[in-house]
């Protein structure tokens, strides 16, 4: 495996990336999430990208404006769409023989790439976690709630746990934070707006789509919550996307068993395409 970096140019800002070579003409393009830099948490993506490329897949990792070793302002991910088409023509210019790109993004870069890869030569996707959650709060302090639904899956799993009613009988769970969780759980909601936009988005999608969910995580149990309500129902029916969940917290797919799923899937995902 070679690994070489990259300079290239999106509206005047010079965005940085990373290519781990490798001899089949399907690649794989890793958009980091939040605020990360394109090694990921904890170098979650750099290490990912090393794996796939020990299949022999090419593998490119960028930081986008103002993120890392890129120049230029950061505008959050619902701006990011120059950014990753920059990232892709980049990749197909230093892999010549490239004909295929599968994008890969956890968290709301899957919300991004479900939003802006159909202006962008993009084959197929992988999207980890998607986000779906807006801040209507004013308030810095009360910063994206999870939602009702994901705050419900949160408390039945709770509940079915016999550990949690020696914890409440001992004084371990703060009866205050409980009562205000149960309040938020009862109440009704509606999918935002973001959701609404992504289903749109991914309903217009022909090519394959894979939706990763680590189901214990917030972020994935309240994209849960969109995916079984009724705005989703046709999306559910579409043949073109494969939903897959991993019995897992962990956001960034941090342990080794999340890890090795997470590169299986992603291993599967290349290989089909």
């Amino acid at each position: 495996m070679k690994r070489s970096f990259h300079q290239f140019q999106c509206e005047g800002e010079q965005l940085i990336g990373t290519l781990d070579n490798g001899i089949h003409n399907t690649g794989l393009l890793i958009v980091s999430g939040g605020n990360e830099i394109r090694s990921g948490a904890h170098s979650g993506m750099s290490k990912l990208a090393h794996s796939v490329s020990h299949r022999d897949f090419p593998v490119f990792r960028f930081d986008r404006r103002g993120i890392g070793e890129s120049s230029g302002t950061n505008h959050e991910f619902l701006s990011s769409e120059r950014d990753i088409k920059a990232a892709a023509e980049q990749f197909r210019a230093a892999c010549p023989n490239l004909h295929k790109i599968v994008a890969f993004g956890n968290c709301d870069a899957a919300t991004a790439l479900a939003l802006f890869s159909p202006s962008i030569e993009i084959q197929a996707l992988i999207l980890a976690n998607p986000w779906v959650i807006e801040n209507k709060s004013p308030e810095p302090s009360e910063p994206n709630s999870p939602g009702a639904a994901a705050i419900r899956s949160r408390y039945w799993n709770r509940i079915k746990n016999p550990q949690s009613y020696f914890d409440l009988l001992t004084g371990k769970i703060d009866l205050s934070k409980l009562f205000k969780g149960l309040i938020k759980a009862s109440k009704k909601t509606e999918n935002s707006n973001l959701a609404i936009n992504l289903c749109n988005a991914l309903a217009k999608s022909k090519g394959p789509i894979d939706i990763l969910l680590a189901n214990k995580d917030t972020t994935a149990l309240a994209f849960l919550a969109a995916w079984k309500s009724n705005d989703f129902a046709t999306l559910r029916k579409q043949s073109n996307i494969m939903l897959s969940e991993l019995d897992s917290a962990s956001h960034s797919f941090a342990d080794e068993k999340s890890k090795k799923w997470l590169e299986e899937r992603v291993l599967e995902s290349l290989h089909s395409a």
